[in-house]
């Protein structure tokens, strides 16, 4: 592991590792630390720049000979469901949201380890446990909230159960989807797509022109549906935002 360091941060890279999304490619990170009075300035400037946080971690792909990871993020003001997306909002409106601070649930955990059997089996997360989930959730050092997403109970007093998860970072210019999962017993609603339009419109509702979606890489099916929510923004090599072209 190598360190580099400036004046506010040190920043380290991974060694190499299979690329999850590209076959026969390695990928490798460069990554920080947040933590202390700053870490919600440090960590908007740098989503600015193309990280993503992982509990109190701040990363980017750095693969040698490789750019095809672009950070992406929906201009919430242009973005008009197309004809799938409207059928997928009208599907799930019998869906409520709660937002709730972050702390680990058991039905919480119990939702994520029946979404990661059934749609990520043997995946880079499949053994996490209880435990690990509740750092994922509460290991935060900025503003963060989690959507809980259930059906509308016609008893005030009682909860249905819980459909699907969102864990929202807020950012002065938008909100950045950190991770969602989902009852995969319910793939008909397409809850995942669901999700991102929620917090499109939620975005809008608070004035802020962005939703971060992570990483979007070329040629990668696990990546394409990204591309669905137009207009959509990449940040290049030279560190500057342009719309993706179809």
């Amino acid at each position: 592991m190598t360190e580099h360091r400036t004046a506010e941060l040190q920043f380290y890279l991974t060694t190499d590792s299979p690329c999850p999304y590209l076959p026969n490619r390695t990928e490798r990170k460069v990554f920080t630390h947040l933590g202390g009075r700053r870490a919600g300035e440090m960590h908007d400037l740098l989503s600015l720049h193309g990280f993503r946080r992982s509990q109190n971690i701040v990363y980017k792909p750095a693969c040698v000979g490789c750019t095809a990871c672009q950070s992406a993020r929906v201009v919430i003001d242009e973005f008009e469901p197309n004809a799938r997306q409207r059928r997928i909002l009208r599907k799930n409106a019998d869906l409520v949201t709660q937002d709730v601070f972050p702390a680990a649930t058991r039905e919480q955990y119990r939702l994520f380890r029946k979404y990661l059997n059934h749609r990520h089996a043997g995946g880079g997360m499949s053994d996490m446990s209880a435990f690990d989930y509740e750092y994922m959730i509460e290991d935060t050092p900025v503003h963060t909230v989690v959507v809980e997403y259930r059906k509308r109970s016609l008893d005030a007093d009682n909860l249905n159960p819980l459909m699907a998860v969102a864990l929202i970072d807020v950012l002065p210019d938008g909100l950045s989807m950190v991770y969602s999962f989902f009852d995969p017993d319910a793939h008909k609603r397409s809850l995942g797509a669901f999700m991102i339009m929620d917090q499109i419109a939620r975005a809008k509702a608070a004035g802020l022109p962005h939703l971060y979606l992570g990483y979007w890489v070329k040629n990668s099916p696990k990546m394409a549906y990204k591309s669905e929510y137009k207009p959509l923004e990449v940040l290049t090599d030279a560190d500057r935002w342009i719309p993706l072209e179809d």
